[in-house]
């Protein structure tokens, strides 16, 4: 993520619960991806956890853009 964005969600998360919501989730959607990534080997379910964990992932993120550019646009008028 981009710094601009990092400042962005430090300055909103207090006063906006979705921002802060879906900010933790990626952290730990990132932490849980990596955790499975880092083994040698995976079970079927290990995979099938890992794919579903990224699409949340993908998922978070994507809003999480929205409403940054949201919150951009507002800042601007």
């Amino acid at each position: 993520m981009e710094q601009r964005d990092l400042l962005l969600v430090e300055k909103y998360a207090a006063t906006h619960p979705e921002l802060k919501e879906l900010w933790e989730d990626h952290i730990l959607y990132e932490k849980q991806v990596e955790k499975l990534e880092a083994r040698t080997y995976r079970s079927p379910t290990e995979e099938q956890t890992l794919k579903q964990l990224k699409k949340q992932k993908l998922e978070g993120k994507t809003r999480l853009h929205d409403l940054l550019d949201q919150l951009r646009r507002q800042e601007e008028n």
